[in-house]
């Protein structure tokens, strides 16, 4: 069996600790590698490493690293089809959704490729004569990039893409259940021209590798998508230095009594079933007027008992494993909780015997928004569903958890949609579509306790860059602005 190296410098080679872990098909239980188990010291040689090639990358003209991001989309695109079933092997989601995940990657390298012939500035007049102001964007230097596993060719593309436009190098520590997936995008971006120590790669515990790298005084922004507690972590660790955070949800999706109860079934089954559940957008509510929930629950019960459980390679398959046995037994766990806190179980609830980490699709009703279940954040194929006799009541209960990602409403009336735009707690909220969808070119990330920052668009460039202001006064003079000795 391969084991695979960490990238320092260029270089693909052996960690300091002379130990390795597997990386586990969840839908098998077999092995399709070995990683090395990364060091501090490996984290000091490729922060070394980074640091040494960051004035040659942030000195070649932006438009020239975008021609590089541009070669890297299109070598993604050339090799679509094995790095989709690579993310379905590793990660387990079913392979048109692994598809979707290598496509993500594609767009946002796409997309920044572009932003190297912007990185705009702005202007803006002097209140002193013959004086010039205008911004300019500079690099952030050396950037630790932390990455999850559920989109373990995405995400790290959202943060990489960005970062090197801006002209940072990096860091890049993946998550220790999909490392093979990031292996394989950095050498896309190797493979496209990304200079040596430009990009450097170190798999190992986030206890170790990733807390080096927060904490490490050259390493001057974070960006870390994962946990809450991780994230809160991260921020006492780092210090004074750029820290980005994407910590989860809580997603709602209200469904009001005029909504097309077709449109939200498909709604609800792509967003709390897609990825099985393993998505920080996926929805794990459902805010329903009393009106229709009777009706729109056996609708869903019906749709949801019809889902095939399975490796996610076979083209039948609805829906892959979670992503370990932790998982399986955490999602199993909030299972007896719903029940031991009243709500009635509608489906599900149980794993899947044999092989594989497989959870069966889980509905609860009658579930009080002040249950665990419709509070605390499972990352699984669990969804609830609360009654509700109002908007207002519905916004309410969208807004009573800490986190604040994304959220949904279907409805008809134009009213009620602007209303929840509004009032909704969240970086994202849909209008009759589900909670999971969203685009590169848009800004990605929430408020509250699902952090701070927003990735990927215009906003990903100002997440990766900072912004420096430049005066030109050409007077001849001393011009003392505020308190000049004469003001005209």
């Amino acid at each position: 069996m391969k084991t695979h190296g960490i990238l320092i410098g260029g270089k693909w080679q052996k960690s300091d600790s002379g130990e390795n872990s597997q990386s586990i098909n969840p839908a098998t239980e077999k092995s399709i590698g070995k990683f090395e188990t990364g060091t501090p010291n490996d984290v000091e040689r490729a922060v070394d490493a980074a640091e040494k090639a960051l004035e040659g990358w942030s000195n070649l003209p932006a438009p020239k690293r975008g021609d590089i991001l541009l070669r890297a989309a299109i070598l993604m695109e050339k090799d679509k089809e094995r790095l989709a079933r690579l993310v379905t092997m590793e990660m387990g989601k079913v392979i048109a959704e692994g598809r979707g995940d290598v496509q993500e990657a594609i767009d946002v390298t796409e997309y920044m490729a572009g932003e190297g012939r912007r990185l705009f500035g702005s202007t803006t007049p002097s209140e002193l004569r013959e004086k010039f102001c205008m911004t300019t964007r500079i690099p952030i230097g050396v950037c630790g990039l932390i990455t999850p596993w559920n989109f373990p060719m995405a995400i790290p593309a959202w943060k990489i893409a960005p970062a090197l436009i801006c002209g940072n190098t990096m860091i890049l520590k993946p998550a220790s259940d999909t490392p093979l997936c990031a292996i394989e995008l950095v050498k896309m971006f190797e493979k496209a021209g990304v200079p040596p120590g430009v990009i450097n790669l170190v798999t190992g515990p986030g206890g170790t590798v990733g807390e080096t790298l927060v904490k490490h005084r050259k390493v001057r922004g974070i960006s870390f998508t994962g946990s809450r507690d991780v994230g809160l972590s991260t921020m006492r660790c780092a210090g004074i230095k750029k820290v980005g955070l994407e910590l989860g949800g809580k997603n709602p999706i209200i469904i009001m009594d005029d909504a097309d109860l077709d449109l939200a079934l498909d709604g609800v089954i792509w967003g709390a079933f897609g990825t099985t559940g393993q998505r920080c957008t996926a929805a794990s509510r459902v805010i329903i007027h009393r009106k229709v929930k009777n009706r729109f629950e056996k609708m869903l019960v019906g749709k949801a008992r019809k889902l095939r459980l399975g490796d996610g390679l076979k083209p039948e398959t609805d829906v892959g494993p979670v992503i370990n046995r932790r998982a399986l037994e955490k999602i199993h766990y909030y299972t007896g909780v719903g029940k031991e806190e009243g709500a009635r179980l509608l489906t599900g609830g149980s794993p899947l015997p044999g092989k594989g980490f497989f959870y069966k699709p889980t509905i609860f009703t009658n579930v009080d928004n002040d249950m665990r279940i419709a509070q605390e954040e499972i990352f699984g194929p669990t969804l609830s569903i609360t009654p509700v006799n109002s908007l207002d009541e519905a916004i309410e209960y969208a807004n009573s958890v800490t986190y604040g990602l994304s959220s949904a409403i279907y409805t008809r009336s134009m009213r009620n949609a602007f209303l929840a735009i509004q009032r909704i707690e969240a970086g994202l909220t849909y209008v009759n579509s589900s909670t999971i969808g969203s685009e590169v070119h848009l800004p990605f990330g929430g408020v509250k306790e699902t952090g701070h920052g927003r990735e990927a668009g215009i906003l990903g460039i100002e997440e990766f860059s900072e912004v420096k202001t430049v005066y030109f006064d050409y007077s001849d003079r001393l011009q003392k602005a505020q308190i000049d000795e004469v003001r005209q």
